[in-house]
């Protein structure tokens, strides 16, 4: 398959879980991959695994002036970009009673800090050319918290509303937005988490509504998808 056959993609988190996943399947669907990521040497094998070209770029989505030099590394390797999937994520112990600060403020700096960092380098470029996508990795747990991750689920409420603002910003700019929302996902960030009896998504569901959000006509942009498991 060749749907996204000459477009750049640019993902964050991409060493595992979802982030690796989505990088995959656009490989696959023909995109060129920038792998955004703290383990380098994981990305680096990740990139060995591809079907179509990949620029591997180390960089910590907390700290600004590393997705600065992010973004400039991939136009000079590339070219230009099309496609930005902000999947850098952490869960961590987000109950409000166990009052640990520490991971709060993790939670915070990379599920929100770090989508907007992106955002910040990226959306200039695409705005430019009047073109591209920007996928926001949220969750069910943004609109539907449990009383074990209040934290987590507020960092993902925040990316709803900045993409659906931004839905309204981009709007006859060419630049399109959507926000997947997965449940359960069995990836290493749910490892030890029990979910009962209920099955588990898999990486690859989520990669799928990526690919089904961007191979949509030029004038359909689909805001929101939600996945559940069965």
């Amino acid at each position: 398959m060749t749907k996204l056959k000459e477009k750049v993609a640019v993902v964050t988190g991409a060493s595992s879980g979802i982030g690796e996943a989505i990088a995959k399947k656009l490989s696959q669907q023909g995109a060129s991959i920038v792998l955004v990521g703290r383990n380098e040497q994981r990305l680096n094998e990740i990139a060995q695994q591809l079907n179509t070209p990949a620029k591997v770029v180390s960089a910590d989505v907390t700290v600004k002036s590393n997705i600065d030099d992010m973004l400039k590394v991939a136009i000079d390797h590339f070219g230009h970009i099309d496609i930005v999937v902000n999947s850098a994520g952490q869960s961590l112990s987000s109950k409000i009673t166990d009052y640990n600060v520490e991971q709060w403020d993790t939670m915070v700096d990379v599920n929100i800090k770090g989508t907007l960092h992106v955002l910040q380098a990226t959306l200039p470029y695409l705005l430019k050319q009047s073109s591209g996508h920007i996928i926001n990795l949220a969750s069910v747990s943004g609109f539907e918290p449990t009383k074990t991750n209040g934290v987590y689920g507020a960092t993902k409420a925040a990316i709803h509303a900045i993409t659906q603002s931004l839905e309204k910003e981009l709007a006859r700019t060419g630049v399109k937005v959507t926000s997947i929302s997965p449940g359960m996902v069995d990836t290493p960030m749910t490892e030890g988490t029990d979910f009962g009896e209920r099955k588990k998504l898999e990486a690859q569901n989520i990669a799928d509504a990526v690919v089904y959000a961007l191979t949509q006509p030029s004038h359909v942009n689909v805001n929101e998808v939600t996945i559940r498991p069965v």
